[in-house]
């Protein structure tokens, strides 16, 4: 299965280049990512847990960059074992093109499946794939794009909110930008 996108992001793309590398930034795009570990240079090591369609499995994987060319594009490859369920393997290329307002990233998804997944069937892996690639780069544009000017009301509600950490939601979540606040 092989899917093409792209994404406007209103960051520079240094900015989108550094969240790409870093293992914080990366742990908290991947939908289901327990723990990533590891660096660019060696490759990271993730645990993942996901549910497609009625199986559900914790992969133990890893996660390596290759084809680097700084600041322009680069290739995520991860593969990971989920025992009974089977296995999961695939890359993504990501380019970075730099664009007034920002950064278009570009990206070529390839996934593979093997085991009770594979069994589950084409249409349902692709849907899923198509998805965990889409939350991906959502995430990621959220981590780095700035946040947009908040109303009042929402300034408040913010200011009301009580057991939140630094960067985060009253719903658990992370705020637009907040990667960059993190490393500036």
């Amino acid at each position: 299965m092989e899917l093409e996108g792209t994404r406007q992001i209103r960051a520079a793309p240094d900015l989108v280049w550094a969240a790409i590398l870093n293992p914080e930034a990366l742990k908290t795009c991947i939908p289901g990512c327990e723990s990533l570990t590891g660096s660019p240079e060696e490759g990271f090591e993730a645990v993942v847990v996901q549910k497609v369609g009625p199986v559900k499995a914790r992969f133990n994987g890893q996660v390596t960059l290759s084809d680097i060319v700084e600041g322009q594009s680069l290739t995520l490859t991860g593969e990971g074992k989920g025992g009974p369920a089977g296995f999961a393997k695939g890359g993504a290329k990501v380019r970075l093109e730099p664009e007034e307002g920002g950064t278009l990233l570009s990206y070529t998804v390839e996934a593979k499946v093997g085991g009770k997944l594979a069994q589950l069937g084409s249409r349902l892996i692709d849907g899923f794939a198509k998805k965990l690639a889409e939350d991906f780069f959502e995430r990621l544009k959220t981590a780095v794009e700035p946040p947009e000017e908040a109303s009042e009301a929402e300034k408040e509600a913010a200011e009301d909110s009580e057991g939140t950490g630094p960067g985060d939601t009253p719903e658990g979540g992370r705020k637009k930008g907040w990667f960059k606040r993190m490393i500036g």
